[in-house]
């Protein structure tokens, strides 16, 4: 990443100058990035829904901060964590991308980032925004936080499996990391399949998190989870694009896109597709009871 794209990613994100190489320079740069950069779909319903561009955006590090900076946009799994990977990197840490299994169901089908530090991993993921680095190691990680609290326990041949918790699940759900190494290829070539199959092509997906809340937008259904639960609420179409532009940011020339491509309309549907199975194991914590 170039110094000068580096530099206008940190103001961003709010950050003065760059973070020392450090478990505290880490945790600034995650917290930062799970408040400001948003986990969504948007862009990518526009490409679905209008066939322009031919390729996914945000695929590049370079078009995932252009579409960031200008508009407000974030990504899903594969765009956003390679582009974490690419800032992580510039800034000097030793940043990995890392596959998942999403619910644990076997199949790659999630993408996230590691950092090492003192020799010692460090999940840093951007869908599940735990808003904490996660240390990936041999023992049970329960952190409790009431709204952004993760659980890690290492499973076999150096994977982890990581619970979390975020509406509208009512339930923890888990993801199987997996240790080895993805290059920027491997990424490309799964979010362009994702066209084929991915519960972020039909409705409207967003969350990010600000100061002792979680923010998410599943189709018209606003969740915000604080200290005191979850509360919900269903939206117009006029407020739905209120929250899309003052709680996330977006710019209003992106929402027009979102608009016209006919993703707000989309996002009124009921979802389509199989409903996936139901998770049957519990997170570590539960299990002790």
């Amino acid at each position: 990443m170039p110094p000068a794209r580096c530099e206008r990613v940190l103001a961003r994100l709010g950050l003065t100058a760059a973070p020392p190489i450090t478990l505290d320079g880490l945790t600034a740069v995650y917290g930062a990035w799970c408040e400001r950069a948003p986990f969504d779909n948007l862009r990518k319903l526009i490409a679905l829904r209008t066939g322009a561009p031919a390729s996914f955006p945000g695929g590049s590090a370079a078009d995932f901060f252009d579409g960031w900076l200008a508009d407000g946009a974030g990504g899903t799994c594969w765009p956003s964590s390679n582009a974490l990977h690419a800032l992580l990197c510039a800034l000097g840490f030793e940043a990995r991308r890392l596959t998942g299994s999403m619910r644990d169901l076997g199949p790659v089908n999630h993408a996230t980032v590691s950092v090492l530090l003192a020799n010692r991993r460090w999940l840093v993921d951007t869908s599940l925004l735990h808003q904490a680095p996660v240390p990936l190691g041999p023992d049970i990680v329960i952190q409790p936080d009431p709204v952004f609290g993760v659980e890690a326990e290492p499973a076999r041949d150096g994977e982890h499996v990581v619970w979390s918790l975020s509406p509208p699940n009512s339930a923890h759900l888990p993801c199987r990391m997996f240790p080895a190494e993805a290059s920027h290829a491997s990424y490309l070539e799964r979010y362009e399949a994702s066209r084929e199959r991915s519960p972020f092509n039909q409705r409207l997906y967003a969350r990010r998190n600000r100061s002792g809340e979680m923010l998410v937008l599943a189709g018209r259904t606003r969740f915000c989870k604080t200290r005191a639960g979850v509360t919900r609420d269903e939206l117009s179409a006029e407020q739905l694009l209120a929250v899309l532009r003052d709680e996330f940011g977006y710019s209003g020339r992106l929402l027009d896109r979102w608009r016209e491509a006919g993703a707000l309309a989309a996002s009124f549907e009921p979802p389509s597709g199989p409903k996936p199975p139901p998770v049957t194991s519990l997170p570590p914590s539960q299990r002790r009871a």
